[in-house]
């Protein structure tokens, strides 16, 4: 049963923009604190962005630079990561998941919880 699924990804000049989506169900979303990691090829998992529970706390990797904006709608069991000024660096497919401790939002840790399949973004010059 996919508890997570991602959408969104896709083919960008650089500089261009996308906004990645992540349904969860309901089990896996509600009272959970939510992030965005992605790994490139050859490379380790890296955090991207976390939000918490009630959306008012964001955390974000260095590299982002103001760049990326997370967000959610809990109505909808949804977290949403909007991607400007994409960079070929940004280049890699890029997973949510939850975290099953908020507490681990602040460290800038991939998320420990459950994972979607991840949706591919690539970005060229």
């Amino acid at each position: 049963q996919v508890q997570l699924v991602e959408s969104g990804g896709g083919s960008v000049q650089a500089g261009g923009s996308l906004r990645l989506s992540c349904t969860a169900s309901q089990r896996i979303f509600d009272g959970f604190a939510m992030g965005w990691f992605r790994q490139a090829p050859g490379k380790e998992r890296e955090f991207v962005a976390s939000i918490s529970w009630d959306g008012n706390k964001m955390y974000y990797a260095s590299f982002v630079k103001s760049r990326f904006t997370i967000s959610r709608d809990n109505a909808k069991n949804m977290v949403f990561l909007q991607m400007n000024d994409l960079r070929p660096e940004d280049t890699a497919i890029y997973y949510c998941g939850q975290y099953r401790d908020e507490r681990w939002i602040t460290t800038r840790r991939i998320p420990q919880g459950s994972r979607g399949q991840g949706t591919q973004v690539t970005v060229s010059w």
